[in-house]
This record gives structure tokens, sequence and C-alpha cells, in this order.
């Protein structure tokens, strides 16, 4: 496993921020887990022990750690990112996250903001801003560096919580200006690159859009190069190139996670779940399910419901 670059510490932020959000978050996520907020798209998460890999899937978000370290892994590598990192995804794209330092006297503390492509699309067309020197190519994921204004942009969202009728009002322009800090950010190049209507990224937002709305169809790579008019050669590496896998894996993926949410939830037997997602084959199945999960699906969801655990949620809480 391979990291893109070891956690560093630069100039270090403003600490007044980061403590007033730290302040916020401990007292609104009093539990473990993930609390919704009542500012839009705004999750804050507070974990106090470190964690094993768990498999999610991201959306297009902003993820700002304030106390501890957390790391996403998307194939072979990893993301490490703390106080000084933010991690940013463009893409909806299955990853495993885990959180690597943190204690009951010293929980990891941070927010989740999703990302809006159409505001940041409009800030490109309307906002004046200088294109980026180069464009990103690499995975849909990547760590930016805090800075002060990013920072305290987020901590004047994170006061709406403090004033809800000002919500409505002033959460869409303050989110405007996040999306602005990050486009003027050191990752800039990889939010404007998946937003720039043509782009190679662009065309594979789609195809993954579409995937996810038909993800139990079956999948003809050529008829969806062709929907984003790209030829099966380019979209296959583009799309292995943003998001680790090939659009077929892609497909699995959701599938199977599908189907072990039906079997949790909604007490599906393993071979209702398998058709209900799109298997033809029950035996199929079971075997790419395992290979998947590291047991067959009744035992693995056994496990699940003796642990009392969900099955893993599409999620941005990376």
């Amino acid at each position: 496993m391979s990291a893109p670059h070891p956690l560093h510490t630069p100039h270090l932020p403003n600490l007044h921020w980061r403590e007033g959000l730290a302040q916020v978050i401990a007292s609104a996520a009093r539990g473990e887990g993930e609390v919704a907020t009542p500012v839009p798209n705004l999750l804050f998460f507070r974990r106090e022990e470190v964690t094993q890999p768990c498999a999610c899937l991201i959306e297009p978000s902003v993820v700002l750690v304030v106390q501890g370290t957390k790391q996403v892994l998307v194939g072979d590598v990893a993301y490490p990112y703390d106080i000084d990192n933010f991690l940013v995804t463009s893409l909806n794209m299955p990853a495993t996250s885990q959180v690597i330092d943190a204690s009951r006297a010293r929980p990891c503390l941070g927010l989740v903001l999703k990302l809006d492509l159409q505001v940041i699309a409009e800030l490109i067309a309307h906002g004046g801003l200088t294109p980026p020197p180069e464009r990103s190519s690499d995975r849909g994921v990547s760590l930016g560096s805090v800075t002060a204004p990013l920072l305290e942009a987020f901590k004047r969202l994170t006061d709406l919580l403090g004033e809800p009728a000002a919500i409505p009002v002033l959460s869409p322009l303050i989110q405007r200006e996040i999306h602005f800090r990050l486009l003027t950010s050191d990752q800039g190049a990889r939010l404007w690159q998946i937003a720039s209507a043509g782009s190679q990224s662009q065309r594979i937002a789609r195809a993954i859009d579409w995937l996810k709305a038909n993800f139990t169809e079956p999948l003809r790579v050529p008829e969806l190069a062709e929907r984003v008019q790209m030829s099966p050669s380019s979209l296959h590496h583009h799309f292995r190139l943003l998001t680790a896998m090939s659009p077929l894996q892609y497909q699995k993926w959701l599938r199977l996670h599908e189907a072990r949410r039906l079997m949790v939830n909604e007490d599906l037997d393993a071979a209702s779940a398998a058709f209900r997602v799109g298997y033809e084959s029950p035996s199929q199945f079971s075997r790419e399910y395992s290979r998947l999960f590291g047991s067959p699906p009744r035992r693995d969801v056994d496990t699940l419901l003796q642990r009392h655990l969900p099955p893993e949620r599409s999620t941005a809480t990376a």
C-alpha cells in the first residue's frame, strides 16, 4: 500500500478557527458516528477509537478533520488527512475509510460538506477565475492544504447552527464561498476539470451517474461509452484512472453492497437479493460476494446482525 505523500506540518492554519470548529462539532456529535445538521449538505462525525477499514461510497465532498487523523484508501493508495490536510473527492467512488488516530480523551472530530458541482461550474463560468496552469489527471480523490480562509468560512457555516432562522438565507452564500476557496486552493485543478463540460473527467462523472441509477441492468460498455461520447478504450482507461476500477468492477461493487443491505435491512435471502440487484446466477453472486466481503452471504450477514452493525453505507464520511 502506498501513500501519495506523508502527513506534513506546513504553516499552521489559524488555531482560533480550528478550536472553535472542534468545540461546535464536539457539542453536536456527543455519541460516536455521523450526525446530520440542520445546515443542508453538512455532516459532523466523531470517533473515539481507531477503527478497522470500512467500505463506503464517497460522494463529491470535502472532508475536514479538526482533531485526530483519518485516511481513505482508493485502490492501493492511502490518503491520510489531519488538521493540516483536507480530503476532497470529485466523483462518486468506492473507497475504504479508517480512523487512525483517536481516543476517548481526544476523539477524532470533523465535518463533511457535500459539494455542488453546479455551483463549481457557475463559479468557473462567471466568477472571473483564472484557469489552473495544470489540469489534474489523477484519481478523483486527493489531499489539499488547509488554509485560514477555508477554516474561517467553515466556522461561519457551523455558527449558523446557533441561528436557525439564518440558515436558509446565509448557508447557500457561505457554501458558495467554500466552493470558491476550494477552486482557488491547491486542489482547484481537480475540481475545475470535473466541472468543465466536455472534459474526460466530466464524462466519467456522467458514466458513474448512469451506473448508479442503472446498476441492476446488464452493462454494455460500448453503449455506455457512446452515451458519454467516448470510445470504449478511452472510457475504460479514464474510468480506471479516476476510480481505480473498471466500469464492470464498479457495477459489481454497487450490486454487492446493495445486496448486502437488502439481506440485513429487508431480511432477503441470498438468492432473492442476488436477483434483485441484477445477478442471474446465485452461485456467481455467492462467489463474488465471498471474494469482496471475505465470507459467504449468509455467514457475513449473520456476523453483522450478531454485532448489531449495519452494512456499509453509501456515504461521504470518508
